[in-house]
């Protein structure tokens, strides 16, 4: 088909961006099959770069981006960064920046769920560069994803869900008032053993009538999840379309 992939994740929802990848291959990958590369509402999950490096090729014809304030830190792993690539007040000199932590109504019935409560295990990764110099550990507060609320109940969207997977459904929940039955996107089981990937998988059982892991689910993950889900389950990749 003559897309390209690399380690990021970004896509569309009711005419909503949610993500932009590591660099322009999502713009280039959207105009390959003919979808929009302008959008007026961007939302980012968090700041890392594989989640935000591709946002200079949709500025143009936005008008927000969302993002919690956490978005914006400088991020590192192991002494390296991983933040966003473009900083904050290059993003502001070309659309509105809203910050946020509570949960915010991008479109109808399209929330951007800002930051997650965390009753059960999240994944947290890296460490954020002080201005002393010193660093401390990156919980990963920024971590949001997407609810769509529909007449058939929720469709819960990840970008990475450092939140936990757990903590973010009841979230999504909580915010829309009605079950989460569709799980799509970054759901972080890579950073799990097997004994926790089943635990989640238990957890989900009977909840879900869709689930399109990727991104950062890791083949352990989808592989689990694919046994335990063989109705709902659905392999995604670059270029995946799914109707709700």
């Amino acid at each position: 088909m003559g897309l390209q992939a690399e380690h990021g994740f970004a896509a569309t929802v009711d005419g909503v961006l949610f993500d932009t990848g590591q660099t322009g291959l999502a713009a280039a990958n959207a105009e390959h099959l003919d979808l929009p590369t302008g959008y007026s509402e961007i939302v980012l999950s968090h700041g890392h770069y594989d989640h935000t490096g591709g946002l200079g090729a949709f500025l143009d014809e936005a008008e927000n981006v969302y993002a919690h304030p956490d978005a914006f830190d400088p991020k590192l792993l192991n002494g390296t960064y991983i933040g966003m690539p473009d900083r904050r007040a290059r993003i502001e000199a070309a659309v509105e920046v809203v910050t946020h932590r509570e949960a915010i109504e991008v479109e109808p019935s399209v929330y951007a769920l800002g930051e997650v409560p965390r009753e059960y295990p999240d994944n947290p990764v890296g460490e954020v560069a002080e201005a002393n110099g010193d660093t401390r550990p990156d919980r990963v507060l920024d971590d949001q994803s997407i609810a769509v609320e529909t007449d058939d109940g929720t469709v819960l969207l990840c970008g990475c869900c450092h939140a936990g997977l757990r903590n973010t459904v009841e979230h999504a929940e909580s915010v829309t008032g009605s079950p989460v039955r569709g799980v799509i996107g970054g759901t972080h089981l890579t950073a799990l053993d097997e004994a926790e990937i089943k635990d989640i998988a238990d957890w989900l059982n009977d909840r879900l009538e869709l689930l399109a892991p990727s991104h950062c689910t890791g083949p352990t993950g989808n592989r689990i999840l694919a046994s335990h889900f063989p109705d709902a389950y659905e392999s995604v990749g670059v270029g995946s379309e799914i109707t709700w």
